[in-house]
């Protein structure tokens, strides 16, 4: 039986469901580690010493620690499905790596600036500020309206074949999904048709299971 993988943190942060993500896409089997940030667990000498830095998510494979999302669910295919960055194709995994970035500097600060308004904010028990959510929402839909044109000439990202660079939005996606602003992909049929695709896949049900547990 195949070591299980460790990821410290919650598969309730889009950051660690990102990491499972690409985790359950690659068929590696894992188990999530709780880290008590209210017993300051994160700063403690051993998780210290899995991240300088105190935080999460980390992945523990054997005796590699890394962290770091994004560059967890790059190590994560490069050594269990390299296939979703394309290795072996240079025009391939070129066009993985600009929808990656495009992830990770056009999408997720506006993603993320609406779920901090509308999941993280709640919790705390502070009030939603809609003009926030709304700002950002309009400049989802430019961004959306790229991801609209160019998914009118591909199945996927970044081409017709599944990446990282799908997977990656799943965590952030999912986080929507249980929100009403999901509406906005109505306005793209093709980023809807996209999403439907991606969230019907077994590793992203695993961890929309996680994220939000049903009842019994």
């Amino acid at each position: 039986m195949a070591p299980v993988v460790k990821v410290y943190g919650t598969a309730k942060s889009w950051n660690i469901s990102r990491v499972l993500v690409s985790l359950g896409e690659a068929g590696v089997q894992y188990e999530i580690v709780a880290v008590d940030f209210a017993a300051g667990e994160h700063m403690s000498p051993a998780h210290l010493a899995r991240n300088p830095f105190g935080q999460v998510p980390v992945l523990e494979d054997g005796d590699f620690c890394l962290w770091e999302s994004r560059a967890i669910t790059k190590y994560v295919c490069r050594k269990y499905k390299p296939e979703l960055l394309r290795v072996g194709n240079l025009v391939g995994s070129a066009t993985v790596d600009v929808w990656l970035e495009v992830e990770a500097q056009q999408y997720s600060p506006v993603m993320e600036a609406i779920l901090i308004e509308i999941r993280l904010r709640p919790i705390f028990g502070h009030q939603v500020d809609e003009r926030v959510v709304e700002k950002n929402i309009e400049k989802l839909k430019k961004v959306l309206s790229v991801y609209e044109s160019r998914l009118s000439s591909s199945k996927y990202l970044a081409g017709d074949f599944i990446s990282l660079a799908d997977l990656n939005h799943v965590s952030t996606m999912l986080c929507l999904g249980i929100t009403t602003y999901i509406s906005v992909l109505d306005l793209y049929p093709n980023v809807r048709a996209w999403w439907d695709d991606l969230r019907a896949r077994p590793a992203a049900r695993k961890v929309s299971d996680l994220m939000n547990p049903r009842g019994p």
